[in-house]
């Protein structure tokens, strides 16, 4: 996500490297540089004008303290102005109507249906909320079918009727049949249209007429660039829509539709979608994006993300069993499980401070959990429980099973083990405080 941009900020920031001071000549040629690497990202002309001229504006305002070097401060500059430019801060969605009503739109292929899936989800999971899913798109063959499996794994009624081809009759029921059974969110998913197709916008602008929606989120693909803040424009002139949406950020996306569409639109960009399972649905911070862009991380959003899988009463009794010195191989194949439940895990790695640079061109498979699962699953359920058990026979007939060989079978047991013993010492805060004195003296402060 963003690394392209990311890539050449740095090489921009670098200009002002070893310099003493910010000047005019310094600052305006880091500017042209960051001006180029925005319109390089797809950025709208006038949005990457108008920001770097105002970042120009702030940084030679400032002085720069001896702890700070020049880079450091346009750093931050740069980070609170990309934050500004997104929007500042999070947009919540409106939902104190009982029903309320979210009307999504879109262009053809944008993730509508996906994101509304997922947006039920995260309502029902994350909100306490009840929803139901109205299938109103009559023109996409299987839409309504997708709709349906998406709902049936996310556990999400969906309102369907399949004799009709009358998209505002079908929202219409579907607010009906909500009110019904006590569902206290409709989402009603709409066909893809073209904004120059005028008959298809009169039909949505006529749903949302009659359905009288409290949100309306226009979904977009963030890889069309700046394509999709101009599709976006001619959407809101027509519907007015209370917040975007961008999918597919977990692709090779340059970033443009995220920088600009606040700004061209003056609609909040409310949600992104970063992943294709119904849990890559985040909330979008604007001053968390603008970390991740200049690589400074996002370790908020990876807490959040690690709290979700996270189970009070679980982990009360995982502690225990690791005071026991009890974590077993069910224990660790469910740790894996929790974490892979989180999203994609180079996405995830770029979200701690320094790592997003260093593997940047590192290859990270998401299937690098498969082998260790396999290993763990050709156990028996006593091998499971009793880790020290595992004799040299056991261990072959493992291999074997996991399709696997003995070294890697050796391999995983001995970092099981190891793993046993540190969470053993520090779930002690007696030997964890013991073992932090005996460790030598960090190279650095006073002594």
């Amino acid at each position: 996500m963003f690394q392209n941009l990311q890539d050449k900020l740095d090489r921009a920031f670098k200009v002002l490297k070893g310099q003493g001071t910010i000047t005019e000549i310094n600052v305006a040629e880091t500017m042209k540089e960051i001006r180029k690497a925005l319109l390089d990202a797809d950025v709208n002309y006038k949005t990457a004008k108008t920001f770097t001229d105002e970042v120009k504006e702030k940084a030679l305002g400032q002085n720069v303290l001896t702890a700070v070097s020049p880079g450091q401060l346009l750093t931050k500059i740069m980070n609170d102005e990309l934050a500004r430019l997104m929007g500042g801060e999070a947009a919540d969605l409106n939902l104190l109507a009982n029903p309320t009503v979210i009307l999504i739109a879109g262009l053809n292929g944008a993730g509508k249906t996906t994101f509304s899936a997922k947006l039920a989800n995260y309502l029902k999971t994350q909100k306490g909320k009840k929803p139901l899913l109205v299938a109103g798109d009559v023109y996409r063959p299987a839409a309504i079918d997708q709709l349906q499996v998406l709902g049936e794994q996310t556990g999400v009624s969906v309102y369907a009727d399949l004799t009709s081809k009358d998209p505002i009759g079908i929202a219409v029921a579907g607010i009906a049949e909500a009110k019904k059974n006590g569902n206290n969110v409709v989402i009603v998913d709409t066909a893809g249209r073209l904004a120059v197709d005028e008959e298809m916008m009169n039909e949505i602008a006529a749903v949302k007429d009659a359905t009288q929606p409290h949100e309306i989120l226009f979904v977009v693909d963030s890889m069309t660039g700046q394509d999709a803040v101009n599709t976006a424009k001619a959407f809101n002139d027509r519907l007015d829509f209370t917040g975007v949406v961008l999918t597919k950020l977990d692709g090779d996306t340059r970033g443009g539709a995220a920088l600009s569409i606040k700004s061209v639109v003056n609609k909040p960009i409310k949600f992104i979608g970063t992943g294709e399972k119904m849990e890559a649905l985040d909330v979008f911070y604007p001053d968390r994006m603008a970390s991740r862009i200049l690589g400074m991380g996002d370790v908020v959003s990876l807490v959040e993300r690690a709290q979700m899988q996270f189970d009070e009463k679980e982990a009360a009794e995982l502690q225990k069993k690791i005071r026991k010195n009890k974590f077993d191989f069910n224990d660790f194949l469910n740790q894996i499980q929790q974490i892979k439940k989180m999203g994609n895990m180079k996405d995830l790695m770029g979200m701690i401070p320094g790592v997003g640079k260093a593997i940047k061109d590192v290859d990270i498979d998401d299937n690098a959990f498969k082998p260790v699962e396999a290993i763990i699953r050709s156990m028996t359920p006593f091998e499971r429980e009793n880790p020290d058990a595992i004799s040299t026979s056991r261990r072959t007939r493992i291999a074997r099973g996991s399709g696997t060989n003995i070294t890697e079978v050796n391999k995983l047991i001995k970092q099981f083990e190891d793993m046993r013993k540190v969470m053993k010492q520090f779930s002690n805060p007696a030997a964890a405080a013991k073992m932090m004195r005996g460790m030598p003296q960090m190279p650095f402060g006073k002594r």
